[in-house]
């Protein structure tokens, strides 16, 4: 007999256990420290430690690596559920929880390979009761089950135990030679979407060029690589040699073109002996040049980011390379699906049958895989955008000649939604839209007004536009061409009209540097704010003197912003508060303003004088809403004379937007025509 059925759960090792008190001394020795042993074994994969009865255990370790081969990365935890008597009094039966992680996402505490969350405890009993399962979460296997092995007494062993060992011990349907095998699923990309629901990126028609090993003779190869890729206008060395290095059957890919570019190709890829062009669908914008440094790219993952994925990622997935693909892969990408079959083993042979079978002799054919686990696949969510797709490719189509780095950004001032967020082709692909930082020059002016309003000063308050100001010896003069009649006693009005840098340094003295930067928090400039996108908001330092805090009042010294910030600070001017960029929906929560409708009111008044009676005259034609705006000029760089950013950000309606190139001869002759062509339509 058993003795007492008492029981105190223990956990050792990381595997729930189960002791029996008061046992007789007629009885087996207790077996739970060898159903332990079992447990940690079968999650392990080494069986050395185990006493197995007529199996050696380097054997049955070897077919249990056999067995889980083709299970990849898959791990497994095993604990003991039960331990009960059977009809022998010299057996017992062990029941183990097996579970599953396949996909990398399961995070148990503990000890590698035997941890589960705690069970309830199990004895040893006269019957066994399955533990249930429960049901898969992020943190807790993917596939659980259960299966069983029997102890048998063995007095000639430590332990007193011996198991016996066969493929059901892992599984309950595993039989000598049969094998678990798991494969993955994709799920569908998800779209990304911008305003009004208008899709941007989707599945799209594309071809993958290269060259299939399989079709052309060995030493030909790198001689066909290299023709392919003077017709695709890729490095042909480079490629060349990948396809020399790939395997026999290889197919060895060279670009992947849209439909569009492929069609009048296609000829003379044919024409090429292994080159194919092997039709295919990938996540693509409408073009490929569309909000491009934002929207990023796909592909397939590479070593780093199946690495990094935690599982999640394997190689040959197409993910996120960069931009929004990248940053919200895990969204897009949806949940892969997951599939586990046995495989039965190969039809034994025949010993008596002929070498070469007649067409009269049968063969038997093996036996189609079981499925024993499956999850299907889940489709990835939309990325919902602020983008205005008219918007966006308007702001494109005026880039397009710009040789230099530049950008237009166009904010929604009612809801801070960015509408467009171009980058020009002289910036190479970096989204010089929103990460770029540069010295703002005179569009920062908006700031300093705010700032001196907030210090006494009104639109028709007297300042001194002087031919030059000097602060502690460094001397600061207006444009080279800054209007003479505009010289002199003007109000702030025309200061700002005109853009009058020595206007401005003039009054470093009427605010200080936490004025100036009080002021752009108010505007957007510098304020936190989760864009939903990888952003430079802007930088404004609040602590400066002498030069440096008089270089401020002109948007230089250590000021900094990027085309996003200064669309922000547009559109707040234009809303009436403050104003926080967004460009992923659903948007952060909106700053707290701290910008009053009266300050914006007379910041309003300012940027309408540009138009009509300063430097931004030529936007007063421009149909629509009344434009505001403001011109700026940044010099930047150590050569004599310096080089200059050229900048212009404006308001029209419910319609904010600034425009820069980084090389320009000044906002009003390089940003300015810019500007009104966007505005224009």
């Amino acid at each position: 007999m058993i003795g007492t059925k008492k029981a105190l759960a223990v956990v050792a090792g990381g595997v729930l256990v189960a002791t029996a008190a008061g046992c007789s001394s007629d009885d087996p020795p207790d077996a739970t420290p060898v159903a332990e042993q079992l447990a940690q074994a079968v999650a392990s994969g080494d069986l050395s430690g185990v006493a197995l009865g007529e199996t050696a255990a380097e054997d049955a370790t070897a077919a249990l690596e056999a067995i889980v081969a083709g299970m990849g990365e898959a791990t497994r935890t095993v604990t003991v559920a039960d331990l009960a008597r059977t009809d022998d009094d010299d057996t017992r039966q062990v029941t183990l929880d097996v579970g599953w992680d396949l996909d990398g996402s399961a995070a148990p505490p503990g000890a590698p390979g035997t941890e589960t969350p705690a069970a309830t405890p199990a004895a040893e009993t006269a019957a066994t009761t399955p533990a249930e399962t429960p049901a898969a979460t992020p943190d807790t296997p993917d596939w659980t089950y259960q299966t069983t092995a029997i102890l048998r007494v063995a007095e000639d062993t430590e332990a007193g135990w011996t198991v016996d060992w066969s493929p059901a011990v892992l599984h309950p349907q595993l039989t000598d030679g049969a094998t678990l095998d798991l494969s993955r699923t994709q799920a569908a990309r998800a779209d990304i979407v911008g305003a009004g629901g208008a899709v941007i990126v989707t599945e799209r028609a594309v071809y993958r060029v290269g060259i299939d090993k399989t079709r052309v003779d060995a030493a030909l190869a790198p001689d066909s690589a290299t023709a392919l890729a003077g017709v695709v206008g890729v490095d042909p060395a480079a490629f060349a040699g990948r396809v020399e290095d790939a395997g026999e059957r290889a197919f060895v890919d060279a670009i992947t073109l849209r439909e569009a570019d492929a069609a009048p190709l296609l000829a003379q890829i044919e024409a090429i002996e292994g080159a194919v062009a092997i039709p295919d669908t990938l996540a693509l914008a409408p073009t490929r040049e569309f909000a491009r440094p934002i929207l990023g790219t796909v592909g397939e993952a590479t070593a780093e980011l199946v690495e990094e994925s935690g599982g999640r990622v394997v190689a040959g997935d197409v993910v996120g390379l960069s931009g929004l693909q990248a940053q919200y892969d895990e969204q897009l990408g949806g949940t892969p699906g997951l599939s586990v079959e046995l495989v039965p083993p190969e039809p034994a042979a025949d010993a008596t049958a002929s070498p070469s079978p007649t067409a009269t002799e049968e063969t038997e054919e093996p036996a189609a895989p079981e499925v024993l686990f499956e999850r299907e696949p889940v489709a990835g969510t939309p990325l919902t955008t602020t983008l205005d797709v008219d918007l966006q490719t308007r702001a494109e189509s005026v880039l397009a000649g710009v040789g230099p780095p530049s950008a237009i950004v166009a904010i929604q001032p009612s809801t801070g939604a960015v509408l467009a967020a171009a980058s020009g082709p002289g910036g190479e692909g970096y989204s010089t839209a929103t990460l770029g930082q540069y010295a703002p020059g005179s569009t920062f002016k908006v700031v300093t007004s705010l700032a001196l309003l907030r210090a006494g000063l009104t639109a028709d308050s007297t300042v001194e536009c002087t031919p030059a100001a000097s602060v502690d010896g460094r001397a600061f003069e207006n444009y080279s061409d800054y209007p003479s009649g505009a010289i002199g006693s003007i109000t702030l009005r025309q200061a700002v009209a005109n853009s009058c840098n020595t206007a401005f340094i003039n009054q470093n003295t009427v605010v200080d540097q936490a004025a100036i930067a009080q002021a752009a928090a108010s505007l957007g400039l510098g304020a936190e704010h989760q864009v939903g996108a990888p952003a430079f908001v802007g930088s404004v330092p609040a602590q400066a003197e002498g030069t440096a805090h008089a270089a401020s009042m002109i948007g230089q010294g250590e000021v900094l912003a990027s085309p996003l910030a200064m669309a922000t600070v547009a559109a707040s001017v234009a809303a009436g508060h403050t104003v926080g960029a967004t460009l992923v929906e659903p948007a952060a929560a909106a700053p707290e303003s701290t910008l009053t409708a009266d300050e914006a009111a007379v910041l309003q008044e300012l940027m309408r004088a540009v138009v009509e009676e300063g430097s931004g005259e030529f936007l007063g034609d421009v149909p629509g809403d009344p434009v505001g705006a403001k011109t700026g000029t940044a010099e930047y760089g150590t050569e004599s004379p310096p080089r200059t950013h050229a900048w212009m950000i404006a308001t029209q309606g419910d319609l904010a937007v600034a425009v820069f190139v980084e090389d320009g001869e000044s906002g009003s002759r390089t940003a300015g025509p810019l500007l009104e062509e966007f505005l224009r339509g």
